[in-house]
């Protein structure tokens, strides 16, 4: 007498040598095909949602782990002797395909880190990061930008952002604050991405980040985390003014460079940070190993407030460099600008309202 079985997914009948036995249950061939597939490597038979290669290519699990990889660009399933890599010892590997495109690209992928130039002298350099929108990321934009930027030497390439809708971010090698204001071409750069269509303040979500090397905050560790620290404390302590100056919402910076929250003292401010878990989406990302990142301005176009807030910038660090905790604790907003010599930045502090003099108008940020 035949002995007839349900199929385990579609529930109709079928003599058993029409059933196939996989994890214990009978499958019909069509259920099977659909529900299961075959590793092409080892002939495994796993579920279909387990496989971690393609339909092309089905693999199990083992088999990925031991010889194959995702392209980190398109996620393609390469195996480990097909990945390419941009620089020996990188750890991110790319199929063919994408490895020829970011050869030859002008706008690099997020990821990207070039051998940084240092231009200036002494040890306290910036890195600035300028986020355009409302243009396209187009790379023949971005070749416009860079051949104005990079006319006398390579201060600046261009990278891929996520956050962006329609464009890119313009990133300079680092510079002390005197050369980026002195030799580096911004206005020219801003000029060129205003007459493309690019906007930053006006776009809303564009953001102007400054690295800061970690090494100009002291010659060791300690003394590296102790004027961070003062560092931390400053902004948490004068957060209404810079809000004001960032030209930014609250909002916007839980987003983007949410607070630590305030503390008593500085070495507080920096054990908080340090056991502070949200990555680098912070009002000063400590993230990197070799800068601190102040991320809570605004993008713009307009030069003089680019100077304006490198300018800020300087003068931060040369504050927390040079004060005791309590001489910094008990400082307050009024003191820190009183001693503000800088013609762009004393100009953007009484457009912004934060100067002890009367206000002025502003131009209109771009």
């Amino acid at each position: 007498m035949r002995e007839y079985h349900a199929c385990s997914i579609c529930g109709r009948k079928y003599e058993e040598e029409e059933l196939t036995l996989f994890a214990g249950d009978f499958f019909c061939e069509t259920c099977l095909d659909e529900e299961t597939v075959v590793c092409t490597d080892c002939g495994e038979r796993i579920w279909a949602d387990q496989n971690s290669g393609n339909s092309g290519h089905p693999l199990c699990q083992r088999c990925f782990d031991r010889h194959y990889t995702n392209c980190e660009r398109c996620g393609t399933v390469i195996s480990n002797d097909e990945a390419y890599y941009l620089e020996d010892g990188d750890d991110y590997p790319y199929c063919e395909s994408c490895y020829h495109i970011l050869q030859n690209q002008v706008i690099h992928n997020y990821d990207y880190h070039p051998e940084p130039h240092f231009y200036g002298t002494g040890k306290r350099f910036f890195g600035v990061e300028l986020e355009i929108d409302k243009g396209g990321e187009i790379g023949s934009n971005a070749e416009k930008i860079l051949a104005v930027g990079n006319r006398d030497e390579e201060y600046f390439y261009c990278k891929h952002d996520g956050s962006r809708d329609d464009g890119f971010e313009i990133v300079s090698h680092p510079a002390t604050a005197e050369y980026h204001l002195t030799q580096l071409p911004w206005k020219e750069v801003m000029a060129e991405a205003v007459s493309l269509g690019y906007r930053s303040h006006q776009a809303c979500t564009c953001g102007l980040h400054i690295h800061i090397s970690r090494d100009s905050f002291g010659d060791t560790e300690a003394a590296q985390d102790a004027a961070i620290g003062r560092l931390l404390f400053f902004v948490e302590k004068h957060w209404n003014e810079l809000l004001k100056f960032s030209r930014r919402t609250n909002r916007q910076l839980e987003r983007w460079a949410a607070r630590y929250g305030y503390k008593d003292t500085p070495k507080e401010m920096m054990d908080q940070a340090k056991n502070y878990h949200y990555g680098r989406y912070t009002c000063v990302n400590l993230t990197n190993s070799n800068t601190v990142e102040i991320r809570i301005f605004r993008g713009t176009l307009k030069y003089t407030t680019l100077a304006a807030t490198i300018q800020l910038t300087n003068r931060l660090c040369s504050l927390v460099t040079a004060l005791t905790d309590e001489e910094l604790r008990s400082l307050s907003w009024s003191e820190f600008i009183a001693s503000v010599r800088e013609p762009e930045l004393i100009q953007y502090l009484k457009e912004r309202r934060l100067y002890l003099n009367e206000p002025v108008e502003s131009e209109v940020e771009l």
